[in-house]
């Protein structure tokens, strides 16, 4: 009989349809009784819900949160600068920023709005005493639980210093390749134009490649591209013309052969994501040569947010982390297998991100907590802790382990209460988490029920108890939940029984018979569940398991495996026993126990050539099963004979053999000597009654048989069928050995 699953809500519903069905009114009470039970155990499992809710609403509302973060900005000098931060919580609230680490004195230069912004009125830098507002920036918010801290924010003060290098003069042949490049360092990154001859150079003309890092690349040159060139550079802070520099076209007579030669390869560069990377590559040579790109490490550069940008420059927009690595830029001559190469290095950096945050956590004094923060990044990131806004130093009950991915307090005391903050850190940015730690004032959960039993009433009956807790803890528990299922079953097929807070014993009906089941305990207070009991395993009266079929497989000399077949139902076995043991040598033995959902084991270093009986039993609550017994040898003869599939007569080997080989050996000689004489004389019958009648059936008698005790369902599916059928010829019926059955399990 399937057991059904049920929950403790639909239990109240089955035991409502039973006292329906039912004329008893002890029956019926008791099922009015279980009804208001479970009503009562549903509407204290909705008071803790509403409860843990509250509790969660009114903890979140005291908790602070930044809604947002100052971020990082480019000021431009004797303007105002806004940087936002904005605080949700239980108030009072107090914002107050720090740049460098030391208060922003607020006043006329600077002003905290209401709702946390900074306003800087005019942002400036002294010549005469060097000081700037630049800096890093964060914002600090504080209520009666404790202090947060922003990340940090860059704030740079717009500039555009002189030409780090100019444009230098340059003779090209007609028909070559000129580069002419400039440099400055601006904040924000500078714009770049040129100009020839005091002209914007013009942009529709495709010889012409201009790249943001300030390199002018003209091919096929001619002679109008002769004249005076010179880049602007220009931002939000100001507007700087290079020098000039000459370029001259000298008029090219024959045109001789030159190798591929490249004039400027990739430079090493290191961006942040969803950056633009521009490696260039602008090769010579005659004939003109073919520049490709590839990746050292062979891996495919792609087509999404590739550009080629003029003959040759490899232009990566929206970068990110696949795309670091070592390009190569290759000038081929057309028609040959000449070619240079250079080599760049790309490195794209990621600012942190977390993968696990800290979350709050309420404790009773005396308590511990683990708070765990784990962030992911290029470069790896650097973790620090903050207490209430101040660098956490562990020490004492404070613990930082893990590569401070692990933050633990023990011994919590009211000192240990704050705002604890995990920042990480690396070369492309920060990132802030936090969490509160509070000291809870109610109780915590029950302790797990203790003491667990199970004792077997019927074959369709357990009877469960379990140790009464002490007052101050029963007094906070609201009731019990048993739970049950067969063993070997998932957790999902579990039935749950609800019991009474004044009850410690509980009986369980309508089980299967000789079943194990496994059972365990949870105790409920409305501050939730508690952890479960110990597991106990129990099995219902009605019998020990049946008894076990076994095959074996000889591996080798020395070795040899064990199958056997498990019950179709789970539960049936709470276990097998293998039990081996040497013919000859009786000292050579062994005993394995296995959990009912295996079936199969390797038995090795045995001893070599030996032959060994096995004994195989199941076993449950109430006893063992009669064991299965076999015969197995080891010879290197008897393992090729049951590699190729049948049983054979060697008369020979009786020599070097055991005495328990030598009497198999014997058995089976004298079995082929009576099936041949059998056939022999059944066959000179059919040739006599074939020369009077020219056929026959034969007599009843003489038709082969199988003993009624060894008969197989397909010997005997055989056998009825030939009855319903024709008369046929004589026919001799071997019954077939049980195939050797694999197993699914490990030993």
């Amino acid at each position: 009989m399937m057991m059904k699953m049920k929950t403790p809500e639909s239990l109240m519903e089955s035991e409502s349809e039973r006292m329906v069905g039912t004329g008893d009114p002890a029956v019926h009470d008791g099922s009015i009784i279980i009804i208001m039970f479970m009503f009562i155990f549903i509407m204290a499992n909705l008071i803790i819900t509403i409860f843990i809710v509250l509790a969660a609403f009114v903890g979140g509302a005291s908790e602070l949160a930044f809604l947002k973060e100052p971020s990082d900005v480019i000021a431009v000098r004797d303007r105002p600068l806004l940087l936002d931060c904005e605080v949700e919580g239980e108030g009072p609230i107090s914002v107050t920023w720090r740049r460098n680490g030391v208060p922003v004195a607020t006043g006329v230069r600077a002003t905290v709005l209401a709702n946390g912004t900074l306003l800087i009125r005019n942002f400036s830098k002294r010549r005469e005493s060097n000081e700037t507002d630049a800096g890093e920036y964060d914002c600090a918010a504080q209520n009666r639980y404790g202090m947060l801290i922003s990340r940090k924010a860059r704030v740079q003060l717009a500039s555009l210093p002189k030409f780090l290098s100019h444009p230098e003069s340059v003779v090209v042949d007609e028909g070559g390749v000129a580069r002419l490049t400039c440099q400055v360092n601006g904040i924000p990154e500078a714009n770049i134009t040129w100009q020839r001859d005091r002209r914007p150079l013009s942009h529709e003309d495709a010889r012409y490649t201009l790249l943001p890092n300030g390199v002018l690349q003209i091919t096929g040159v001619r002679q109008a591209d002769s004249g005076a060139y010179r880049c602007v550079a220009a931002n939000i802070a100001n507007t700087r013309y290079s020098h000039e520099a000459q370029l001259s076209v000298t008029v090219a007579g024959s045109r001789i052969y030159r190798e591929p030669v490249i004039l400027s390869g990739p430079q090493n560069l290191t961006i942040t994501v969803h950056q633009t990377a521009i490696l260039e590559c602008i090769a010579t040579g005659n004939p003109r040569p073919i520049v490709s790109w590839s990746r050292l490490d062979g891996r495919s550069i792609g087509v999404e947010g590739i550009q080629v940008l003029g003959t040759g420059n490899l232009m990566i927009s929206d970068a990110s982390l696949q795309h670091s690595g070592v390009y190569v830029c290759s000038a081929n001559r057309p028609g040959s297998r000449a070619r240079r190469t250079a080599l760049g290095r790309l490195v794209v950096q990621a600012p942190p991100e977390f993968v696990q945050w800290p979350q709050s956590a309420s404790r009773p004094a005396g308590g511990s907590a683990v708070f765990s923060c784990t962030a992911q990044g290029v470069p790896e990131p650097h973790l620090i802790w903050l207490k209430n806004g101040k660098i956490l130093t562990p020490g004492g009950n404070v613990k930082l382990t893990n590569n401070n991915t692990t933050l633990a307090i023990t011994r919590i005391t009211p000192e240990d209460e704050a705002i604890y903050q995990c920042i990480a850190e690396n070369s492309a940015g920060t990132n802030q988490a936090s969490a509160r730690l509070a000291i809870s004032q109610g109780a915590e959960p029950p302790e797990a029920p203790a003491g667990l039993k199970a004792t077997p009433l019927s074959a369709n009956g357990l009877q469960l108890t379990w140790e009464q807790p002490p007052e101050h803890v029963s007094q906070h528990i609201i009731g019990y939940v048993l739970h049950i299922r067969r063993l070997g079953e998932p957790d999902s097929q579990e039935l749950q029984e609800a019991v009474s807070k004044s009850t410690f014993q509980h009986e369980f009906s309508n089980l299967e018979a000789a079943t194990t089941y496994s059972i365990y305990l949870k105790a409920y207070s409305p501050l939730g569940a508690s952890q479960q009991s110990h597991t106990i395993i129990a099995t219902t009266l009605g019998g020990v398991p049946a008894t076990p079929s076994f095959f074996t497989r000889v591996l080798n000399q020395t070795a040899m495996q064990v199958y056997w077949e498990l019950p179709s139902k789970p539960g049936k076995v709470e276990g097998f026993r293998l039990l081996y043991q040497g013919v000859s040598h009786p000292d050579l033995q062994g005993q394995e126990t296995f959990p009912g959902h295996i079936n199969t084991h390797t038995i090795s270093h045995l001893e070599p050539a030996a032959v060994y009986e096995l004994q195989l039993l199941a076993f449950n609550g109430n006893g063992e099963s009669p064991p299965t017994r076999r015969l197995v040898s080891l010879a290197e003869e008897d393992a090729a004979a049951a590699a190729a599939g049948g049983p054979t007569c060697n008369c020979d080997q009786g020599v070097e053999g055991s005495m328990p080989g030598l009497l198999i050996g014997i058995h089976t000689g004298l079995a082929c000597i009576l099936f041949c004489l059998l056939f022999l004389m059944l066959g000179y019958r059919h040739s006599l009654l074939c020369r009077k009648s020219g056929s026959w059936e034969a007599p009843e008698a003489l038709r082969p048989r199988t003993p009624k005790h060894s008969q197989t369902p397909e010997s005997l599916e055989l056998t009825s069928q030939r009855q319903d059928s024709a008369p046929a010829p004589v026919m001799v019926m071997v019954e077939p050995s049980p195939p050797v059955r694999q197993g699914t399990g490990t030993g």
